[in-house]
């Protein structure tokens, strides 16, 4: 049992490896704008499937993570990424018995609400102008949404996590 354990978490855990590591690749200018939010994409899967082993916590060491890749002010990814999967986590049972393409609308509001708020924390701290073509990026979390779930949830069966 021991080992199963520590291979769901190092499953789990590669797969937040994998999202940071595609969420960090630079994109050419303005099309950075439209990057989905794949830390979030995972993260929200996680949650919504195992929530007693994903949690706010996790949701916060991730956004500390990507604000050390990204340079950026330390914690204000976390604080908002922390919020975020807080909604989904409170509501995680709502979540998990809706249509996949009620799903990808919460996703993208969610996504839309993480840019939003990462520029308000951003902007009280230094100078930053807000970029409405961000919020394009919550509409692209949503196209791709199903596929990462049936994904993940293809990677969650053949380990057997639980």
């Amino acid at each position: 049992m021991a080992q199963s354990d520590w291979t769901s978490r190092m499953v789990i855990w590669g797969s937040f490896l994998l999202a940071l590591v595609v969420q960090t690749i630079p994109w050419p200018g303005t099309l950075d704008l439209l990057r989905p939010s794949w830390l979030l994409l995972v993260t929200c899967y996680w949650v919504m499937a195992l929530p007693h082993r994903v949690n706010v916590g996790a949701a916060f060491t991730l956004g500390l993570l990507w604000d050390l890749l990204l340079g950026s002010t330390l914690g204000i990814r976390g604080m908002m990424m922390s919020i975020i999967v807080y909604l989904v986590a409170m509501n995680f049972l709502v979540l998990r018995n809706m249509a996949l393409w009620q799903q990808a609308i919460i996703i993208a509001l969610l996504s839309m609400g993480l840019e939003v708020l990462i520029f308000c924390g951003e902007y009280l701290i230094q100078d930053v102008a807000f970029n409405p073509l961000s919020l394009w990026s919550g509409v692209i979390s949503c196209i791709l949404w199903p596929w990462m779930f049936l994904l993940l949830r293809r990677v969650r069966r053949h380990w057997h996590i639980k």
